[in-house]
């Protein structure tokens, strides 16, 4: 099976059978039809991925790799909180009227700071690290900025990242506050290992381990027996997925310079409802 799936599954179990329900707390999320989205969740989970293995990428269910790959890139690349820049519908939700999602995830990567080598951002200070002081410890990003918010639709879920560079390996941590584990884990698991890889083959160094840190990590009430359904399944086997080995420059990848062979899953036959 892949070993996404393994880990996946595994989580989901352990909330299912130990987790903490929130059904006695008033919380803020809520179905389309006003009722409030209650989880049952664990604490501090941390899950780790060997992209020398295999890309960690779901089979129990679909998951769309462009389209993952499209919204990190909205975030990394394009620096942008417009939903007018990005093709999927992910965030209409949390825009305004003018399409902003406010000083939130891209905005605050494009955010321009000083330093001795001159005046870069955030995903431009990382690149230039890796390529000049790949020995550095101080080789992260964070979207968390207390003073801005207040201007945010949404709080950063996924909002750090921390490089590593060992011989010339390039490995990360991602931190997560919060995680939609039916909806969100695989999306955000094979967008950040896109990244790690995107980050490697430009730095020249190879993409090695992905440590994804989970504070609440949780399944929706109306959810459970779509997740019940899923642990009942049988996975397929990883597939393989490889990078475009002509693009040097980050800032010319597109959602096409991933390429995706042997993929097979499950379908669903439902549609997943959302908490907002």
């Amino acid at each position: 099976m892949s070993y996404a799936d393994e880990v996946f599954l595994q989580n989901c179990r352990d909330i299912l059978d130990h987790g903490v329900w929130d059904t006695d707390l008033k919380v803020r999320p809520h179905w389309e039809d006003g009722a409030p989205a209650h989880t049952v969740k664990c604490f501090g989970i941390v899950n780790r991925y060997d992209l020398q293995k295999e890309f960690p990428i779901l089979t129990v269910r679909r998951q769309y790799l462009k389209s993952a790959v499209d919204e990190l890139l909205w975030i990394w690349q394009k620096k942008s909180n417009n939903i007018a820049d990005l093709s999927s519908h992910v965030w209409d939700a949390w825009a305004d009227e003018n399409g902003s999602i406010g000083k939130a995830y891209g905005y605050q990567l494009g955010v321009k700071h000083h330093y001795p080598e001159g005046d870069m951002d955030q995903v431009d200070r990382v690149l230039w690290l890796l390529k000049h002081d790949p020995a550095s410890r101080r080789i992260l990003t964070n979207l968390y900025n207390h003073h801005d918010l207040s201007e945010m639709a949404l709080y950063p879920c996924a909002y750090s990242m921390t490089f590593n560079v060992s011989g010339n390996v390039l490995n990360a941590i991602l931190n997560q506050r919060s995680q939609d584990m039916l909806t969100a884990n695989g999306w955000n698991v094979m967008q950040y290992a896109a990244l790690v890889m995107m980050l490697a083959q430009v730095s020249g160094l190879v993409p090695g381990q992905l440590v994804h840190v989970i504070a609440d990590a949780h399944i929706y009430d109306r959810h459970v027996p779509v997740v019940e359904e899923l642990l009942k399944r049988e996975p397929f086997p990883a597939p393989r997925v490889t990078l475009d080995p002509s693009v040097t420059d980050f800032y010319q990848f597109t959602k096409q310079s991933f390429t995706m062979e042997g993929y097979r899953c499950h379908e669903l036959d439902e549609k997943i409802p959302v908490a907002i």
